[in-house]
């Protein structure tokens, strides 16, 4: 029966069956507990080309016909400065999944590649403002990223070991330079490693990084190479080869956070301290 469906088809029919323990009910647990999704919304989903994107592009246009909560999404490709072989490829994956989408262009890369100092952070920001004012001029009040369940453990073991700090990755954001704006995270609570066996069951291959030089960006953080994601991500898959449950503590370690224990924080970019209190 399989046979006769579609690629599109058969690719939501692996995560409403095959993979919906593994990815969709991860998917829909994080959209319900961090209530993501309110009645009448219109959620620019953001595509950069990368696995994690793509999926979360297929899953929302799954959840949009069956949930019971009413939204509008729109499929937004930004091509930031992609080579020729990039752009075919993001463009070709979203025909073969069979996602409608929104495609425009920016000079990002130029303007970020031409930086001697943090290019990779500069290039991230302007992406987002340019997701932003294209999902405004939509009519959408949210973004949806792809960012997934080891981005958020990744960034808080990072800004701990890197950052001297505490530092959590929001499943949900309101935007301070775009009023009226959020930020989403559908895929917050789904493992890159069910992303990754999803993607090898049919087949598919996706750019590693929206990155135009990325063969040579090792600050990156799909690009391998020395990036400080990388060898966090090697140290985790230590950890967790030693306790399985190290990468899950770490995740629920960022909703149980025990206040009266911390001698200082920082909220709304102001500093504290237990001597306010104590």
């Amino acid at each position: 029966m399989s046979r006769n469906l579609s690629f599109p088809q058969r690719a939501e029919q692996s995560l409403l069956k095959e993979y919906r323990k593994r990815i969709w009910r991860p998917f829909m647990k994080a959209i319900r507990q961090y209530e993501l999704i309110q009645p009448n919304d219109r959620i620019a989903v953001c595509i950069s080309g990368g696995k994690d994107s793509m999926l979360m592009a297929k899953l929302m246009q799954i959840l949009q016909r069956h949930s019971e909560v009413p939204f509008e999404a729109t499929y937004l490709i930004m091509d930031p400065g992609y080579n020729e072989i990039n752009r075919r490829k993001v463009e070709s994956n979203a025909k073969l999944l069979g996602i409608p989408y929104t495609l425009f262009e920016s000079d990002i890369f130029e303007i970020a590649n031409s930086q001697e100092r943090n290019p990779c952070f500069l290039c991230a920001k302007m992406r987002r403002g340019c997701l932003y004012n294209k999902a405004r001029e939509l009519g959408c009040n949210k973004i949806a990223l792809g960012h997934h369940f080891n981005d958020v453990i990744e960034t808080t073991v990072i800004g701990m070991l890197y950052g001297g700090q505490l530092q959590g990755m929001m499943p949900k954001l309101h935007s301070r330079n775009f009023p009226g704006m959020e930020l989403i995270r559908p895929l917050y609570m789904v493992h890159e490693e069910d992303i990754i066996a999803w993607k090898n069951t049919h087949e598919l291959s996706f750019i590693q990084c929206a990155c135009r030089f990325t063969e040579n960006c090792t600050m990156c953080d799909n690009g391998g190479g020395g990036s400080k994601r990388q060898e966090i991500k090697q140290l985790l898959k230590r950890l967790n080869r030693e306790n399985c449950k190290v990468e899950q503590n770490i995740f629920n370690s960022i909703h149980m956070l025990q206040m009266d224990t911390m001698p200082g924080w920082k909220k709304d970019g102001v500093e504290h301290t237990f001597l306010e209190w104590y």
